[in-house]
């Protein structure tokens, strides 16, 4: 009786155990899908664990609701931001003594700082090889005062505006071609004008009728004064800010600013421009950042203060414009 008992028992734990056994294999078989390098992941798909988009070389969004932008990250970690510049007052240029400063990195450096990212490092090229040097990543962010316009558009993600501008014209002292308009220069085909390389009045001076041969493309600043000193163009323009600052820095007792010019004229629109800061299409999460922290800059009036030493005023403040309604604007 009591080998029976036994047998019997010993056949009941043989029994229990290989129960226990095979739903041991059923609970393990079911946690390994999703587990480390691989299995199925949220929404379905499949494949190894993989960093975020962007963290290996810090840039990318990340994915949609995968918090702070890769960018950001890198940036923070590293303590500084490299900025693109072009050496152009009032917007963005270096002091004699090595100073980064201007309306566009003033304004970089508190939005950056607001974003925790204490530091601002420039690389200086000419203007017309900002947006390469942005898409080759040379640096991390354009901060030169660059207008929106949908060419640009084409190629990198604006911040919103930081700033709204009209054009404005330089020329001999007295004036003694009587210009005051990009009309006026395009009705004599025998006088030239000074341009920055790549700059957006190249487009509006088109639009007037000026000639691709009366337009004399310069690199920077003190070259398009000389150039206006010595007699090889007519005229300079650029934007009201810039122009002024340049007087006032070359010091010139040749040349003088047209007081009553005539904004040019687009597709039946008088043209103004929005400034801002430009992004990498990857960095579009970046550029969203920026323009929250601008627009708190704007409402607490820090941006004024901001911009007043470089020669803005109130009446150049973006007032809440955001870059979509700019290049909507512009599309019409």
């Amino acid at each position: 009786m009591k080998r029976t008992f036994w047998q019997d028992g010993r056949r009941l734990a043989v029994g229990l155990l290989g129960l226990f056994i095979a739903v041991a294999f059923v609970v393990a078989g079911c946690g390994s899908s999703g587990g480390p390098g691989g299995g199925t992941a949220p929404g379905g798909q499949t494949g190894t664990a993989e960093a975020p988009s962007g963290e290996g070389d810090g840039s990318g969004s990340g994915g949609e609701g995968a918090g702070e932008p890769a960018l950001l990250k890198r940036l923070k970690e590293q303590g500084y931001v490299t900025v693109g510049l072009a050496n152009e007052k009032p917007y963005a240029y270096q002091e004699a003594d090595g100073t980064l400063t201007g309306e566009a990195i003033e304004v970089a450096r508190a939005v950056f700082s607001e974003l925790g990212v204490p530091e601002i490092r420039g690389q200086i090229v000419e203007f017309s090889s900002l947006i390469p040097g942005l898409k080759a990543k040379r640096f991390d962010v354009v901060t030169a005062g660059m207008f929106i316009t949908p060419k640009r558009a084409e190629e990198v993600v604006f911040a919103d505006p930081e700033y709204r501008i009209g054009e404005a014209l330089a020329v001999a002292k007295g004036n003694p071609k009587n210009l005051r308009s990009y009309e006026d220069i395009a009705a004599d085909p025998s006088l030239k004008v000074a341009v920055m390389s790549g700059a957006v009045e190249i487009d509006y001076l088109k639009a007037a009728g000026v000639r691709e041969e009366q337009i004399v493309q310069v690199q920077d600043q003190p070259q398009a004064v000389k150039a206006l000193e010595t007699g090889r163009v007519d005229a300079i323009t650029m934007t009201g800010p810039s122009l002024q600052a340049m007087l006032e820095s070359a010091g010139s007792d040749k040349i003088e600013r047209v007081e009553d010019f005539k904004q040019p004229v687009v597709d039946g629109k008088e043209v103004y421009g929005y400034g801002a800061a430009a992004f990498r299409k990857e960095d579009a999460d970046l550029a969203k950042r920026y323009s929250e922290k601008l627009h708190e800059l704007e409402q607490s009036g820090k941006l004024l203060e901001l911009l007043r030493p470089f020669g803005f005023t109130e009446a150049e403040l973006p007032n809440g414009m955001t870059a979509d309604a700019v290049l909507k604007e512009a599309a019409k």
